[in-house]
């Protein structure tokens, strides 16, 4: 992997070679500034030669491709997994308060004249607005360590009516599924027929209930996502007495996730760094790239193609981040003990030196801490979830980086071993 090198003021210049890093350090002309990746900064003034380098950004719902390169090498690489959770915690959040707020303030009337939606006309959705921020965020990471003079970042545009139904045409698009039905749960059981799923009339319970096949809360109220059960049919299934065999349709949060952030992020880009060359390009032309030049199909390979340098030498690995929550904001776990003791639900912040995911080193192997016991012994997993050690003593651990954000390991290409390094 190359060296990035910054200059006295902290500005990114073109990266080294491990080799001529060492001498610089050696020589005290340059000082360690971060680990991961690695980056020195120069103590004496140097002359600033630059080159033309393009990244290239793969914008994607669940992963974040990212390449910069010049015309003869790929600088830098690298493939982040977004969070999946926000819309659960909020969710979980959102039950805690009113629950909270039932006990506490039963006395106060209900209001909705301060929700945050009414006041932002153009806000987005925390999950939409988290994974928006995290493209940003990474590519500002590049920003800082390389001198990039152009970002492509490829968008995508899916029509959910053609992928629902490949033969619709014309004004068919102006009449959706729910067209001409007062509600969903009106059109839920016209569609099933208004009769149970389930039992398919069997038990002879004429009400009918539209049930969740996944939980409301984070499944949503989509047609998709909603079958007719009758009363008998409904309350068996909530007491556990059957199991239902109709599972949920295609949900298409990836789709609509890229339908609002393909202009969003390019928006945001060139509003923060108006000095660069931002364009973007679309999912179709960078497959015919990539079949074109035999490169393998990963979120690093079509943001290589993105860049557009493709005469330029990859990279023999590349840098695999996973993005964590910063904290744990439940205080009490929700399981009251005997005697009406409230068992805390956060840990210490620091255990013997070591906070979670911190970066260690084990037996010559590189690890993050997943697990931690008040008594020093601590779970060490890697970022695929294999587990190095269940527990093993802070005595025999060495820092190597404290956690951030954005966990990182480097990993080698499809083509060579795979294994973290």
């Amino acid at each position: 992997m190359r060296v990035h090198v910054l200059n006295m003021r902290g500005k990114p210049l073109m990266p080294c070679s491990p080799a001529k890093a060492r001498h610089l350090l050696k020589a005290g002309k340059a000082k360690a500034v971060r680990r991961t990746p690695f980056t020195i900064q120069l103590t004496i003034a140097t002359g600033e030669t630059k080159q033309e380098i393009a990244l290239g950004v793969d914008a994607g719902y669940r992963h974040v491709g990212l390449s910069a390169s010049s015309k003869k090498a790929e600088l830098y690489a690298s493939e982040v997994e977004l969070r999946d959770d926000i819309v659960s915690l909020l969710s979980e959040r959102r039950a805690l308060r009113l629950a909270r707020r039932s006990r506490k303030t039963r006395y106060r009337p209900f209001r909705f004249n301060n929700r945050v939606r009414s006041k932002n006309k153009g806000r987005l959705a925390p999950s939409v607005e988290s994974r928006i921020n995290a493209h940003l965020s990474r590519v500002e990471a590049v920003l800082k360590i390389l001198p990039v003079t152009s970002i492509t970042v490829e968008t995508a545009a899916f029509d959910l009516q053609l992928i629902k139904n490949p033969e619709i045409k014309g004004t068919e698009y102006q009449q959706g599924e729910q067209s001409g039905f007062f509600n969903v749960r009106e059109y839920v059981l016209f569609r099933d027929g208004h009769i149970c799923r389930h039992c398919h009339g069997k038990s002879g319970d004429k009400v009918l209930n539209v049930h969740h096949l996944e939980s409301r809360r984070t499944g949503g109220d989509a047609p998709n996502n909603l079958i007719t059960l009758c009363e008998t049919c409904h309350k068996a299934f909530h007491q556990g007495e059957i199991k239902l065999k109709a599972q949920r349709g295609a949900a298409f949060k990836a789709e609509s996730f890229m339908g609002i952030a393909r202009w969003e992020v390019l928006k945001r880009l060139r509003e923060n760094h108006p000095e660069l060359e931002v364009s973007n390009t679309y999912g179709y032309l960078t497959k015919n790239t990539r079949i074109k030049h035999g490169i393998a199909k990963t979120h690093c390979a079509d943001a290589y193609c993105i860049a557009d340098n493709l005469q330029a030498k990859r990279l023999e690995g590349y840098y695999f981040q996973n993005q964590t929550r910063r904290h744990n904001r439940q205080i009490h776990k929700l399981t009251i003990l005997k005697g009406g003791i409230r068992k805390l639900n956060q840990a210490p912040y620091e255990i013997k030196g070591f906070r979670l995911f911190d970066k260690v080193q084990y037996q010559g192997e590189t690890g993050f801490i997943f697990g931690r016991r008040a008594t020093g012994y601590f779970d060490v997993r890697r970022l695929d979830g294999s587990r190095i050690s269940a527990g093993v003593s802070c005595k025999k651990l060495r820092l190597i980086e404290k956690r951030r954000t954005y966990l990182t390991e480097i990993r080698k290409t499809e083509d060579g071993n795979s294994s973290p390094a």
